[in-house]
């Protein structure tokens, strides 16, 4: 694995209005995967489309993309052990949207449910896709309940119990108009072989900032104060090298507001050494494990989403 340089990066960090878009899974069965995720998410198909071989279908709430899903048979199962997908966490704007969306996912038979908590600045609840990718469904605490010490944000792991949560929160018409509600990307969480590596490339050379980097075996950085946009653990998979090819996470995808906001990105990028490609509208880069992430400007529409 190449070595990153660490030296403090020649312009400024990732803009406060940075935000993230659809993420991109490799399924092996597009139609199972495709239908678990209207089903159980409420995610409805926005566009299709065949690039040689492959079929690449996003899906989304209204007019938001939320997933790409790349159907790519043949290719090795998820590997719980390597670098790549922690989960993906869809953010919802309050609890009746989270609680409808919590409920119609845990009635999927398909979906694995591992647990649900109150992490102070967030409530979240977690299940697994048919093809082992992580999801995690949450919505965020207002900003001015979140609390810092010693300049850190504090996150914990607290016991939430969903029975409570559900009887609490679901409300008839939500429920019954779920595709209508919003949702979207809220946070990308990763699996990486090392976190000083990891705070190299996401912070340093992309531009996050740190706002956990207590936790045993993690990171957390986000742009404008967020909690997370992007997090990084070792918990199942410290010490591993460079991803294989196989199913699961193809893109992690980010949204800057302008064009001087990618010339920052590509600055800091050479600075760093790192090699990208840069199309005008959007830079991609493989972090140090072979995951692309692509940051780009908003409003790309889903035909550009499709191309990349």
């Amino acid at each position: 694995m190449s070595t990153i340089g660490t030296e403090q990066a020649p312009d400024r960090v990732l803009s406060a209005n940075t935000g993230m878009d659809a993420v991109t899974l490799r399924v092996g069965d597009l139609e199972k995967m495709a239908s678990f995720y209207a089903d159980a998410l409420a995610l409805e198909p926005i566009e299709e489309r065949a690039r040689g071989g492959e079929v690449h279908r996003v899906l989304g709430r209204g007019q938001t993309p939320m997933v790409r899903l790349i159907g790519t048979p043949g290719l090795p199962a998820v590997d719980p052990r390597q670098a790549g997908l922690f989960h993906t966490a869809f953010l919802f704007d309050d609890a009746p949207a989270l609680a409808a969306t919590v409920l119609r996912t845990a009635q999927d038979g398909r979906a694995q449910f591992s647990g649900s908590s109150d992490h102070l600045v967030s409530e979240a609840f977690y299940f697994a896709d048919p093809e082992g990718n992580g999801i995690e469904l949450y919505t965020d605490r207002a900003r001015s309940d979140w609390s810092y010490q010693n300049g850190e944000l504090q996150m914990s792991t607290l016991y939430l119990d969903p029975n409570a949560y559900l009887q609490r929160h679901l409300d008839e018409s939500t429920v019954a108009n779920l595709g209508a509600v919003a949702g979207k990307v809220g946070h990308v969480h990763l699996q990486v072989g090392d976190i000083p590596t990891a705070k190299a490339f996401y912070v340093d050379a992309l531009g996050f900032e740190t706002t956990v980097g207590s936790y045993p075996g993690a990171l957390f950085a986000a742009a404008g104060g967020y909690h997370h946009h992007v997090a990084m653990n070792t918990w199942n998979s410290a010490g591993v090298g460079p991803r294989a090819g196989g199913l699961g996470l193809g893109e992690v995808a980010i949204t800057v507001p302008g064009r001087d906001d990618l010339d920052a990105l590509a600055a800091r990028l050479a600075h760093h050494r790192l090699q990208f490609a840069d199309d005008g509208r959007s830079i991609s880069v493989d972090d140090p494990w072979g995951t692309r992430v692509t940051v780009a400007l908003p409003g790309s529409d889903v035909d550009q989403i499709l191309a990349r």
